[in-house]
């Protein structure tokens, strides 16, 4: 059997916290911010978890 490969796009974009929950950044914050307030781009600054209808296609592709 060969080894299971984790998808080399989702290990960069997520991170797993200590309680096995899985965080990931915010979009709409890479370019194009001038337009974007500053209150939006701070609120983007942080990171979340991600939703539960997600977390289970997230899980699949880091195989965790």
């Amino acid at each position: 059997m060969p080894k299971v490969k984790t998808k080399s796009g989702a290990k960069k974009r997520f991170k797993l916290t200590g309680s096995g929950k899985i965080k990931r950044k915010c979009a709409y914050h890479s370019h194009i911010l001038t337009k974007k307030s500053t209150k939006r781009k701070r609120n983007l600054v942080h990171a979340h978890l991600v939703s539960a209808a997600d977390e289970s296609n997230v899980r699949a592709m880091l195989k965790i």
